[in-house]
Formats: C-alpha cells, sequence, structure tokens
C-alpha cells in the first residue's frame, strides 16, 4: 500500500463486520504504536457524543479555538466527499501523505489483530494528530460512546449533545438505554457538558456515580435570546449582545451552549477571550448542516438522518419563507426509522426524488418510495427514483421553478454525492435567475 486510496481499500476487508464494538482490540494495538509508548496527547482533549449536533458542536469548538490561536486537531466521521476530511490540523484536511504513514504505523502493530475499517482508520487519525504538537484536541464519537473507538483516549472534558433514537440495534431501544452509552465517555473528576435540554436520567446518573464535573444546561449554564441576538451565562462568566452563531439552524443555540460551558471548564488551561469566541461562531463553517446554497431555485443541503435531526430540518426550512414548491432529493441507510422521518417532513414537500446510495447499507430508491407511498395521503405529490444523488439533483434542478425550492437531505452518501463536483458546480447546475 502507497496511496492513501490503497490503505482505505485494504481497511474495507479486514474485518467481517462493518461494525464491531469493543476497546479490547483497538487498546491492543494502540498500546503497541510509538514503539511501545501507546497513544498519548499532551494536550487538552475534548470529547463530543450525542445523536445529533456533534459534528456542528465540534466546528464551534474548532473555530473559537483557532480565533484564540491555538493549534487545533478534529477528528470527525464520517466525511461528505474526501476521506482528508475527517481530520483537520490547524483548521485545514489533514495531508493524504501524512496520513498514509500512520495507516503504515496501525499495520505494522495491529499484527494479528483484526480491525474494522472505523477502528483502523481512527487509530491512525489519532496517531497523526498524536504527533502533530497541536495545543488542544477534539474527537467526536463516530458511534454511542462506551465502546466506541474513540472512547479508548481519556479525555479532558465530554459534552454530551442532542440524545435520541438512532443505531438502535446498537446502543438499546430508548432513550434511557442509549444515553447510557453516550455517558461512557464521561470521567472521574472531569467535566461533563450537557446540552440536551432534556437529557435521559441515566447519563445525569452516570455523571454523579463516577464523580464527573456535571455542566448542566439550565442549571450550570443557560442560554437565552431574541430576535437579533443572544447570549449566554456559566459558572462565574457571562456573554450577552452575541450575534447568533454563522451555522444556520435554532438548534444550534442548544449547541452553542454547550460549546461554551466546555471552553469554560477548560478556562484554566486554554483560555478564550470574548473576541475569539464572537469571532469564531461568527465565521464557524460546516457543510451539509442546513446548508443553504444561494441561487434560482433556493438549495438546502442537509444530513438529517434519523426523526429527531428531520424534525429539526423541518423546523428550519417553516422559517425560511413561503416557496411555491419543495423539491426534496432523499436517500438514506435501511436500518434508519424511515417513517416517522418521511412523515415528519412530508407536509412540506411537493416532489420526491428517492436516490440510490453506493454502499450496501443503503435502502433502494425503490424501497424508500414504497415507504412514502404507505404514509403520503395526498395524490397530487409526485415521486421519481435515480441510480445516485447527483442524477436525482439534476432532474430536481429541471423540474424547479426560479422561485423553489429543493432540499437534499439523508445519509451522508446523499449531501457528499451532489458536493463531489464542488459547491461551483453545483451553482453552475442552477436554473439561470
Amino acid at each position: 500500500m502507497r496511496t492513501l486510496s490503497d490503505w482505505l481499500a485494504h481497511c474495507e476487508q479486514l474485518h467481517p463486520k462493518t461494525i464491531d464494538l469493543g476497546l479490547e482490540r483497538v487498546r491492543e494495538v494502540a498500546a503497541r504504536l510509538n514503539d511501545g509508548a501507546g497513544l498519548h496527547f499532551a494536550c487538552p482533549v475534548i470529547t463530543v457524543a450525542g445523536t445529533n449536533g456533534k459534528g456542528s458542536t465540534c466546528a464551534m469548538l474548532e473555530a473559537i479555538l483557532l480565533q484564540a490561536g491555538y493549534r487545533t486537531g478534529v477528528y470527525t466521521s464520517p466525511h461528505l466527499v474526501q476521506f482528508e476530511e475527517r481530520c483537520r490540523l490547524r483548521g485545514e484536511p489533514a495531508e493524504a501523505t501524512a496520513l498514509a504513514a500512520h495507516f503504515a504505523q496501525v499495520e505494522a502493530a495491529r499484527r494479528e489483530v483484526t480491525l474494522t475499517y472505523f477502528e483502523f482508520t481512527t487509530l491512525a487519525i489519532l496517531s497523526l494528530m498524536a504527533a502533530a504538537a497541536l495545543d488542544v484536541v477534539i474527537l467526536e464519537v463516530g458511534l454511542g460512546g462506551r465502546l466506541d473507538a474513540v472512547n479508548l483516549v481519556d479525555t479532558d472534558c465530554a459534552v454530551i449533545t442532542s440524545i435520541d433514537l438512532d443505531h438502535m440495534e446498537f446502543l438499546g431501544n430508548d432513550r434511557e438505554s442509549i444515553g447510557r452509552e453516550k455517558a461512557g465517555i464521561l470521567r472521574t473528576g472531569k467535566p461533563a457538558v450537557v446540552s440536551d435540554p432534556l437529557p435521559p436520567h441515566s447519563v445525569i446518573d452516570r455523571a454523579v456515580e463516577i464523580g464527573a464535573d456535571l455542566w448542566r444546561v439550565g442549571t450550570d449554564f443557560n442560554v437565552s435570546g431574541d430576535a437579533q441576538q443572544w447570549a449566554w451565562a456559566g459558572r462565574g462568566r457571562r456573554y450577552s449582545g452575541m450575534a447568533y452563531p454563522a451555522l444556520r439552524g435554532a438548534n444550534q443555540l442548544v449547541n452553542a451552549g454547550g460549546v461554551l460551558a466546555a471552553l469554560e471548564s477548560l478556562r484554566a488551561r486554554i483560555p478564550v477571550t470574548a473576541q475569539a469566541v464572537r469571532n469564531g461562531l461568527a465565521m464557524v463553517s460546516l457543510p451539509g448542516r442546513f446548508q443553504i446554497i444561494p441561487g434560482q431555485p433556493t438549495l438546502v443541503l442537509d444530513v438529517a438522518h434519523n426523526p429527531h435531526a428531520v424534525a429539526a430540518l423541518t423546523a428550519n426550512l417553516d422559517a425560511m419563507g413561503f416557496f411555491p414548491n419543495t423539491h426534496a432529493v432523499f436517500g438514506a441507510m435501511g436500518d434508519k426509522d424511515l417513517v416517522p422521518m418521511l412523515a415528519r417532513i412530508g407536509p412540506l414537500i411537493d416532489r420526491w426524488y428517492f436516490t440510490d446510495l453506493p454502499t450496501p447499507r443503503a435502502e433502494l430508491a425503490a424501497q424508500l418510495e414504497a415507504i412514502w407511498r404507505r404514509v403520503e395521503t395526498r395524490t397530487e405529490v409526485q415521486a421519481a427514483t435515480f441510480a445516485t444523488p447527483m442524477q436525482a439533483l439534476q432532474a430536481a434542478i429541471a423540474a424547479a421553478d426560479p422561485a423553489d425550492r429543493i432540499v437534499v437531505f439523508g445519509s451522508f452518501y446523499t449531501v457528499g454525492g451532489v458536493l463531489q463536483d464542488g459547491i461551483p458546480r453545483l451553482h453552475a447546475k442552477h436554473l439561470a435567475p
């Protein structure tokens, strides 16, 4: 294996399962890295878990810390277009050659241990970040928390975002069970920031049980706002008169509240100024999170792929104002709770474009249409199926009037599929004003 693409293809073949939760194998390999010295970070680590809002939380943390002058490292997953997006160093995607070198180190250290694609790539990225002379590391949990490969790193501050039903075959069938898994990232004596306004009791119970330093919204910090500005108040610090975060959507204020609590909890180690907070929140960007691409028709991209996220997307679309027609490009994994997703956003959609996705886990477009037909009661709403997200988007653009709106949502593969040629080309495909 010479290139990053070679290594990624190699990782896909190593393990019979896509997901095999557990820390024993990754810990064994991690301990062998660096000639047996293992994986260690000499800087504060912030770990973020939750059902929705993880990526936005990581992006806001990164933006503020960069504005404060810190050398940041961020690990998020999955990626939208290129694998390198999963690792950002000092605000820029990691170089493929640098990643490939650490893939080689993991391969040498794993010996007979079989790792999943996610476990192998996580170890390689953590190895690269540990060697990168960083001031602060931000880690997004892939799935759950307690048994996720990211949890092999002891965090200095854990953030738990909104919790809802997703990945139930791995995490449990209710919010309490899922919350218990997410709370596995908490550590004794370390800050545990809970930004979910109504967290499962299991999260709070776990924080109390292990003696974590609990920061709970509504108790240890508060968020308030009006039509023009918002404010945050926590233990001994207050921010007021702030512009809303550049990431769109009412749900982002919940995430921003948790971000400021996390930074306040680590103030002694990584202090940030009020100006860094304001600048960071004003400049933060994250593709695919209620991302509005101007043009005619208006294009909205969102990786909402579970009922809770789709409910937030629906509310955000509703707040955009009037559009004669809304066209929806949708593709999703087969293990998602599709009926409530389609039922929730359905009243806003006038025409559907269901798409296949390039992964065995995806639901076929024809099956998505069949499920939708069981939910939809309006006879005038039309639907069609397509082989790729880009083909679906092209059909939507061809059918839409300039004043209409197109929303592309669902899996990362769906949004990534229309971003693969870049935003400029997407602009060029838009109908002329």
